[in-house]
């Protein structure tokens, strides 16, 4: 699995993880910091270089979006497999401890973000709202220092 900076290319990857249009998420990737996890892959059948060798591709696993505001680091969306969303929350976790600022976020009771975010080290600090019917958790993560 690799982490790197998403690129408009990205967009659509993106856009079919959330449901969102891809010009709102394409809006997300010039607003926030956001990061995408890939896995190696190939392209889909028909695709292939001049040469006829099949064509190496970057499938996205998952994204995590995030930005800074009022002296922390907030996590505004993280999607994916529950891999490289484990992966994904190290990305805000490693710029809040070296700019010395706690990272907070709100994720879904659904069990992957949650499950994952506790694994490096986030706490549960009470519920958040109601997101599209569905209960959230708050979450926080402090770095040592």
């Amino acid at each position: 699995m690799r982490v790197r900076d998403a690129v408009e290319a990205d967009a659509a990857a993106l856009a079919s993880m959330t449901g969102r249009p891809e010009g709102v998420v394409r809006n997300m990737i010039h607003d926030r910091s956001v990061r995408v996890a890939t896995t190696g892959g190939v392209a889909p059948e028909g695709d292939s270089d001049d040469d006829g060798e099949d064509t190496p591709v970057d499938a996205v696993s998952g994204f995590v979006s995030f930005d800074v505001r009022d002296g922390a680091v907030h996590v505004t969306n993280v999607e994916g497999d529950p891999d490289a969303v484990r992966r994904l929350f190290e990305e805000p976790v490693r710029f809040a401890t070296r700019e010395g600022m706690t990272v907070e976020a709100v994720l879904p009771t659904d069990g992957t973000a949650a499950d994952a975010s506790e694994s490096i080290g986030f706490e549960a600090v009470g519920s958040g709202p109601r997101i599209d019917g569905a209960s959230t958790t708050r979450y926080r993560f402090e770095p040592e220092g």
